[in-house]
């Protein structure tokens, strides 16, 4: 997974994604979902690297299958609480 963070007035906002997802654009109805390459790909990180950066952060941005899994393994986020866009798991953690 990358993860790539951003800061800017205080906030921390962490945003992970699958790997394979990078630079690609899914659109079901009304929604879209673009994971750009400026906001998402950042460095390649273990499990362990990112659970650590989430304890940091203010927001966190996940997107695909694996980013939100791991978020679910940690009890980060809950399975009802996760967007799908043509089957695309994302979801918004608001944290601080």
């Amino acid at each position: 997974m990358y993860v790539k963070i951003h800061k800017k007035q205080g906030s921390t906002v962490v945003a992970i994604a699958d790997k394979e997802l990078i630079g690609k654009r899914f659109e079901e109805g009304k929604l879209q979902l673009e994971i750009s390459e400026y906001f998402y790909k950042g460095e390649e990180k273990s499990e362990e690297e990112i659970i650590a950066l989430l304890e940091e952060a203010t927001n966190v941005n996940l997107v695909g299958k694996k980013a939100v899994a791991l978020a679910i393994k940690h009890g980060i986020i809950q399975e009802e609480n996760i967007l799908q866009i043509k089957k695309i798991p994302h979801a918004c953690i608001f944290i601080k």
